[in-house]
């Protein structure tokens, strides 16, 4: 069995799924893919059932009712690994703005660089994102400053989705506790993991921008982010973190 999961939410991505998971499977490295799908009405989750017919042993998926929230989903995957004996657990996007061959690079940073989260970073050597405006290029960079202006983590992509997580990461952080549902989700692992005295280190990606498909992006998402931060913060002060284990 393999000890790599990839876990990938989908909402309405039947133009990219196929394509996402046979690319996955083609890799070098042995990964296996875990879906979260939320009620695609699209018929992503059909795909994904046909798929499974051919790799039976390594296409997984979890059916939700309802769009629940990108946060929700990733709990839900990493609840499922670790009922399992996955290793190194992933997050990637369904679209390929996540490059799938990144997958093996970040692999290597946690499992022979000593990183305990591996991050794939927009913005640790510049700003590598491609097809963006340019006003959501500069919100992202900004966006990310200000999160690590505020936390105090030495992080360049703040609000990167593109991560590799050791096993022990997920099974000290408290993933009951962590709240938030969009990309203040990803803040508040990464600041979690980090409090938690985890090493994280940021693996040079090139972002590109869907080309099929629908971005779910919205304003709401970024309030979220913008406002959470600062209650991660206060709240932190008086939060006390479970502790890694020295020697995992």
């Amino acid at each position: 069995m393999s000890k790599n999961i990839v876990i990938i939410p989908t909402y309405n991505e039947k133009e990219n799924i196929e394509n996402i998971i046979r690319t996955v499977f083609a890799l070098p490295l042995d990964f296996h893919v875990l879906i979260i799908d939320d009620g695609s009405p699209d018929g992503t989750a059909s795909i994904v059932k046909n798929l499974q017919k051919e790799f039976e042993a390594s296409l997984h998926m979890v059916e939700r009712k309802g769009k629940l929230g990108l946060g929700t989903a990733y709990i839900a995957g990493f609840k499922w690994a670790l009922e399992r004996d996955y290793e190194y657990v992933f997050e990637m996007d369904a679209d390929f703005s996540h490059n799938p061959h990144d997958l093996i690079k970040l692999h290597y940073a946690c499992s022979s660089e000593g990183a305990d989260v591996a991050i794939g970073s927009r913005y640790i050597s510049g700003v590598n994102v491609v097809n963006w405006p340019m006003s959501r290029v500069l919100m992202s960079y900004f966006a990310s400053k200000y999160v690590r202006f505020i936390l105090g983590m030495k992080v360049a992509d703040t609000t990167a989705g593109f991560k590799c997580y050791r096993r022990e990461v997920l099974e000290t952080i408290e993933l009951d506790k962590i709240r938030f549902k969009g990309y203040a989700f990803q803040v508040e692992m990464k600041f979690t993991a980090y409090k938690c005295g985890f090493i994280l280190k940021e693996v040079p990606i090139i972002f590109i921008n869907r080309e099929l498909g629908t971005s779910k992006m919205s304003g709401g998402i970024f309030g979220e982010a913008f406002f959470g931060v600062i209650k991660l913060k206060i709240e932190s002060w008086s939060r006390k973190y479970p502790e890694r284990v020295i020697g995992d």
